[in-house]
């Protein structure tokens, strides 16, 4: 009698152990498969948010401002109303900013592998289980992608995570400073990014100054002044392969490749410079994001820009490194294809239809960009910038800005990028309606040509 009870006792504190196993579980098993539990809620919400309609010309996001409970729309540039249904009779065309929106329907088309869903309890630590500020498997991940895409050399070379590029290009002004007995020059060829002169100016280091154009200091590199050049390519604002200019023992380099991307460019070998910055803005359009690496050669540079990091924001986001994993798990499935596919037939198309629409005007011209073989695509591939780097040709018109903006198009002006005002940079890369719009604002633009050119002949 005693074994029977004793026998219950055992089955039932099992079966105890079992409910409470599947009570705290992630997952319910039912009907022969799990199923989801406490999750369900969170997921609920992200597809009601989904689901909102707002005419293709907006979308409703989870944090965004809501209305009897639901998110309301956020509606693209041009467009009003509830469901941003309706057109502004006083639209612009603002292209001035750089973000990578026409990347959002590839995303919306990888809906489920791309989605992600956080635990309040995730990552609550300022560091990993190895007391690291970096996820290892998104550092394979990352140099699985290059090796990937063929744009640059990871093998023994270190990597550091940063708040996007831009916290990383300051690092490395910082690591490469502090090898310097004199304060060194941070120079950029022309046109340069506008960041790499305000970023200068704002934090007013002792241990650099921004002098310009590195034109203007080539001939010098020799002179015992200690150099930081930063060359960027494909180059922001014209698309160009920019190489460095300055040589000698005083001359350090960084290398801005956040565009070195089958996007907006072709991969003819994989870069292998001393330091490298990429970010996930330009790559996958995720700039809210924030997150940036950089490859770098040298591990004393590489132990000073981690510090750097380290002391300005104690690492980043756990949320974001998380973020990035998974975009780059959707990116590798097809080794990058996916992506780089739609994101260079988009800003190919952009391109040519600018082009065409421009080539017709001699008030107006855009920058050469020649074909060039790709290894990436295994082909010669025509050109597909981030911008186009539009210059008025008149002198009447030596004002660029103006004029476009008088014509309803808002670029940014070329003196920002240290050149004269005659140029004016054009996004690419914002939403389809942006692009719409700008393409309308600028045929309307060049259509007033002939009718002044009719007006002169009469």
């Amino acid at each position: 009698m005693g074994k029977i009870q004793i026998s219950w006792c055992v089955i039932c504190f099992v079966c105890s152990l079992i409910l409470n196993l599947l009570l705290v579980s992630d997952r319910m098993y039912v009907g022969g498969k799990w199923e989801v539990s406490w999750s369900r809620r969170a997921a609920e919400e992200g597809e009601a948010a989904a689901a909102v309609e707002c005419s293709g010309h907006g979308r409703a996001f989870l944090d965004g401002l809501d209305v009897d409970g639901m998110p309301e729309c956020e509606c693209n540039s041009c467009f009003v109303g509830s469901d941003c249904s309706q057109i502004s009779s006083d639209c612009v065309a603002d292209v001035d900013s750089g973000e990578a929106l026409f990347l959002e329907p590839f995303w919306m088309q990888n809906a489920a592998s791309s989605a992600m869903l956080v635990a309040g309890w995730h990552r609550m630590s300022y560091e990993f289980k190895n007391q690291s500020l970096i996820s290892s498997v998104l550092e394979n991940q990352i140099r699985k992608l290059h090796t990937a895409v063929g744009n640059a050399v990871t093998q023994g070379r270190f990597i550091v995570f940063g708040t996007g590029s831009i916290q990383l290009l300051n690092a490395a002004v910082h690591a490469l400073s502090q090898e310097n007995s004199s304060v060194p020059a941070k120079v950029a060829s022309v046109p340069f990014y506008q960041l790499y002169q305000l970023q200068t100016d704002l934090f007013r280091s002792l241990d650099f100054e921004f002098q310009g154009d590195t034109s203007l200091w080539k001939n010098n590199s020799d002179s015992g002044l200690n150099f930081i050049e930063i060359v960027t390519a494909p180059n922001n604002p014209d698309g160009q392969m920019n190489k460095a200019l300055l040589q000698g023992p005083y001359v350090k380099a960084i290398h801005d490749l956040v565009y070195y991307w089958p996007h907006f460019t072709a991969i003819p070998a994989p870069s292998d410079e001393d330091i490298m910055l990429f970010s996930l803005s330009k790559f996958t359009g995720h700039a809210g994001t924030r997150f940036g690496w950089a490859v770098i050669k040298d591990e004393a540079v590489y132990q000073r820009m981690s510090t750097y990091v380290e002391l300005n924001t104690l690492g980043i986001s756990r949320d974001a490194q998380l973020r990035a994993f998974k975009l780059l798990k959707v990116v590798m499935e097809r080794s990058g294809r996916g992506i780089f596919e739609y994101g260079h037939s988009t800003m190919r198309n952009r391109w040519e239809k600018l082009s065409s629409a421009i080539s017709v005007s001699e008030r107006f011209s855009l920058q050469d960009i020649p074909p060039q073989y790709c290894n990436f695509f295994q082909t010669v591939r025509a050109a597909s910038p981030a911008y186009g780097w539009l210059k008025c040709e008149l002198e009447e018109d030596k004002e660029c800005y103006r004029v476009l903006k008088k014509a309803g198009i808002i670029g940014r002006d070329g003196t920002l990028f240290g050149v004269g005002s005659s140029y004016v940079r054009l996004s690419l890369t914002k939403t389809q309606d942006d692009f719409d719009m700008l393409l309308h604002k600028i045929n309307k633009l060049v259509a007033k040509e002939d009718d002044m050119q009719a007006r002169s002949t009469m």
